[in-house]
């Protein structure tokens, strides 16, 4: 996963998440709270309520985000900006600032009289953009959209957004935003629930993750919440947005924010990273748990997506298993003849006192390492109503498994359907 320093600022896998909060200089932007027009007034918010309160990074809106709105040009943006600049120069707190724009101009006019990085809602959509950070060494986010600047996020498949951040490339320092929340009227709150849930995805790329998810419509609707009651569940997303590897988290509620995503970034799973003096071989754990984040990692590698098959191991458990079923899947999985990735072990099998057997004893072992025990016999309280076990299979080996014992058990036979569905 590659850092990016953005003026001074360490972002990415090796520091804590970072804490975007937000203040917009347009009296049409939809929050009231962080609204503020008078660079005196925009500056005590800033330094009490972001600053204060633990913000990394001072994210400045010029215009609202409302798609219902007209869209402002350059020139209007640039008139703007002033009061922006003046709210920078009046601030006594340290942070990273940012100007929201999709503009180059705007955005080189910013840099140069003080702000330290870009959030470019357009995703690169204006192609001199890279160009104007790359010349002043500045960290930019890009957040997913079609090439139009007129309409920022307009995306509303996760595959389509996760192709559409690719466009036009990338600097060193950017950082990637999967656009969510409602910025087209075809964008539904199902959209943003999927992005969400394939978050670790977006991780193919290589580069820092950035969301911005406070009170999101998507997020509210789930527990029935308006905006103002809506900041636990943005609370809850954030903390898993950042298990699930996002590094910055754009907020208007800093202080809340901050502690739910050092809650997420300390419970989750830790991953195994060595090698990083010279001459060492370096490793990285990846936080890979479905097939199609394995084959964003290798798209990224140009490697062969065919191993991503083999990357996520999966745990079943099978119960009213017929006996057909169970001897086929014994036979399937058993031994150095068994299907590859995958292994079966039957409830019951092992005697308490004796412990568990050995691979020797009749366990199956996949390629992937993983042993299970065999044996007869359902589990004591099964009363007759079949077998249960356990399934451990990659999703290569399920489909090979699948393969190799269909026909022996219709009820078999929809359950593996079953599992191959929901398995991606």
């Amino acid at each position: 996963m590659r850092n990016v320093d953005a003026a001074g600022l360490g972002i990415g896998d090796d520091h804590p998440p970072r804490i975007m909060g937000v203040l917009n200089v347009s009296r049409e932007s939809p929050y009231d709270p962080s609204v503020y027009d008078d660079p005196g007034e925009a500056a005590e918010y800033v330094d009490e309520e972001l600053i204060g309160e633990g913000a990394d990074v001072v994210d400045v809106g010029l215009e609202s985000a409302n798609k219902d709105l007209d869209v402002l040009s350059a020139e209007q943006e640039l008139d703007r900006l002033d009061t922006a600049i003046e709210t920078l120069e009046s601030t006594s707190g340290d942070a990273v600032w940012s100007i929201e724009t999709r503009y180059h101009e705007v955005a080189d006019e910013a840099l140069s009289r003080g702000f330290d990085m870009v959030n470019d809602i357009c995703g690169f959509a204006d192609p001199e953009m890279p160009r104007v950070c790359r010349e002043h060494d500045a960290a930019v986010s890009k957040m997913a959209s079609p090439p139009d600047l007129e309409r920022p996020g307009a995306i509303e498949d996760v595959d389509e957004i996760y192709e559409a951040l690719s466009m036009n490339g990338f600097t060193d320092k950017t950082i990637l935003d999967p656009a969510f929340g409602g910025w087209s009227e075809a964008k539904t709150h199902a959209d943003d629930r999927e992005t969400f849930r394939r978050l670790r995805e977006f991780r193919g790329y290589g580069r820092p993750l950035l969301v911005s998810i406070n009170r999101k419509s998507f997020l509210k609707t789930i527990a029935g919440r308006t905006t103002e009651e809506a900041l636990p569940v943005s609370l809850a997303a954030t903390s898993m947005a950042v298990e699930r590897g996002a590094h910055v988290v754009r907020t208007h509620d800093v202080a809340e924010t901050r502690d739910a995503a050092l809650v997420g970034a300390e419970l989750a799973r830790d991953r195994v990273r060595s090698g990083r003096d010279a001459g060492d071989v370096a490793v990285e754990e990846l936080d890979v748990t479905t097939a199609r984040e394995a084959e964003r990692h290798l798209d990224r590698l140009g490697a062969d997506r065919d191993v991503a098959g083999a990357a996520v191991v999966r745990t079943y458990e099978l119960t009213g298993l017929p006996e057909p079923a169970v001897g086929a899947l014994r036979a399937a999985t058993a031994g150095s003849e068994g299907v590859d990735g995958t292994a079966f072990a039957l409830a019951g099998a092992v005697d308490a006192a004796a412990g568990p057997p050995s691979a020797t004893d009749g366990g199956a072992l996949g390629d992937d390492g993983v042993e299970a025990s065999v044996g007869s016999g359902a589990t004591a309280d099964s009363g007759g109503a079949g077998a249960t076990g356990l399934l451990v299979c990659t999703p290569a080996g399920l489909s090979a498994l699948t393969e190799a014992v269909s026909g022996v058990s219709d009820p078999l036979d929809a359950a593996l359907e079953t599992i191959g569905a929901g398995g991606k």
